[in-house]
């Protein structure tokens, strides 16, 4: 996994991930990707209690440029990802789980990303939907 420290924006290396993988328009496309299969997937819609999901496909995106070595606007506007504890009130299953990995990989595929930037992100958003699972099946 590749390790991010959070640096003042002014400050930020220009050697992330983040840059590497091309910025603010990488996580832009990634996240509208997503939230596309999202809004007509049955297992995954439910979970979005919002009518719109502009809101969740910001704070997403914000988390990921975050995560990624980005501005931390993230945490400027929300405080501490949390992860768990916000996903807490909603019914994560591994059906759940298996619904946002195919969703998101068809995603991450959009990006044509090269192996070594592939890979780190893959695996951190395999980890990350495993740890929010919160129901048995």
């Amino acid at each position: 996994m590749v390790a991010v420290t959070q640096q003042p924006s002014a400050a930020r290396p220009t050697d992330t991930f983040y840059d590497a993988v091309g910025g603010e328009e990488t996580f832009r496309r990634l996240v509208a990707h997503f939230y596309a299969g999202v809004a007509e997937d049955p297992l995954l819609r439910p979970l979005y209690p919002e009518g719109d999901l502009s809101g969740a496909q910001e704070r997403l995106r914000m988390f990921l440029v975050q995560y990624w070595g980005g501005p931390s606007t993230y945490s400027e506007q929300r405080g501490h990802p949390r992860l768990r504890l916000r996903h807490a009130p909603f019914a994560i299953g591994p059906s759940q789980r298996d619904a946002w990995l195919v969703r998101m990989r068809a995603a991450v595929d959009e990006l044509n990303l090269p192996p070594e930037h592939f890979q780190p992100l893959w695996d951190y958003l395999t980890m990350a939907a495993n740890s929010l699972v919160n129901r048995p099946a």
